[in-house]
């Protein structure tokens, strides 16, 4: 049987994007550039697993409530 690979992304809103990239980053983490900008980070947790560090404005695009 064959399984196909999913990707888990974890949505956190920080108050600011670029020290939190920062702490990942120490904390031995990469993030990929593909999926970053001034207003998010996507860090590499694992193979399959991310975490988008995001500002709250990008971060309630995601969400009506």
């Amino acid at each position: 049987m064959a399984f196909k690979t999913k990707n888990i992304f974890i949505n956190l809103f920080v108050k600011d994007v670029s020290k939190s990239t920062h702490f990942f980053k120490e904390l031995g983490f990469e993030h990929n550039p593909q999926f970053s900008d001034e207003t998010t980070t996507c860090v590499i947790i694992s193979d399959n697993i991310f975490a988008m560090i995001m500002n709250e404005e990008k971060f309630k695009g995601f969400t009506k409530k």
